[in-house]
């Protein structure tokens, strides 16, 4: 694949501006809404961090092959980060192992949407390497996240964190879901993450778990989350 010589540039330009445009739509759209309990929750930040702790020391474990794997298949970095939205709309840049190409951003539009609504997914995206495709059907792509959770940008268990695009084009309804911090796992990923395309019924996914939200509760999904994972169930 050829990327043009000011891919990098065009794509670092594009992000600066939408943050812009987010902010704004953020102040407008939820600055007078109330935190979720769930966000001042002592209990929860301290599963949080005894969690992600674990979760960084394996991560540290799998890097090297994983690097070395890349290395063969796809050279480029290690890890891959973006621009999401959390809790309130408040911006943070999260991290995962790289899946796709280097310079997959600028190739999004050569890829169709197989989902509905304010949500992108591609079950075949021809951007996805070799060692990418296991990485996501293992969810090992998704351990640097622990560090976001470390630093408190998400949450073990939340909502799918939205891209700055995506945000800008939600209706009212939709920006309720930004109550609560964004999570590794959730009522999304615990109940066929492949199967559900409708961006809807993610939403009433995430406000369903916002009004059942308890620090039971949020173990109850750790635990299924750890089956999902083990046996390759609604893996992406």
């Amino acid at each position: 694949m050829k990327f043009p010589m000011d891919a990098s540039s065009k794509s670092s330009l594009s992000e600066m501006l939408s943050l812009f445009f987010q902010e704004f739509t953020y102040k407008i759209c939820v600055s007078k809404q109330q935190h979720h309990r769930s966000v001042t929750s002592k209990v929860k930040r301290a599963i949080d961090i005894l969690g992600s702790l674990l979760g960084l020391a394996i991560t540290a474990a799998v890097a090297v092959p994983v690097a070395m794997a890349m290395l063969l298949d796809n050279p480029g970095p290690l890890l891959y980060s973006q621009v999401r939205c959390g809790v309130k709309g408040q911006h943070f840049r999260m991290w995962k192992f790289r899946s796709m190409v280097v310079g997959a951003e600028n190739l999004k539009h050569l890829v169709s949407n197989q989902a509905k609504g304010h949500i992108f997914k591609n079950e075949n995206d021809p951007r996805i390497t070799r060692v990418g495709r296991f990485l996501r059907s293992t969810s090992l792509d998704e351990l640097p996240q622990f560090w976001n959770v470390l630093v408190g940008d998400m949450s073990l268990v939340g909502t799918r964190p939205p891209t700055p695009d995506e945000v800008a084009a939600y209706d009212e309804f939709h920006w309720q879901r930004l109550n609560v911090k964004p999570g590794l796992t959730g009522e999304w990923q615990v109940n066929g993450r492949s199967g559900v395309k409708d961006f809807d019924e993610i939403v009433r996914m995430d406000l369903d778990y916002q009004g059942k939200w308890s620090v039971v509760y949020d173990i109850t999904l750790i635990w299924k989350t750890i089956w999902v994972v083990f046996s390759k169930n609604g893996a992406c």
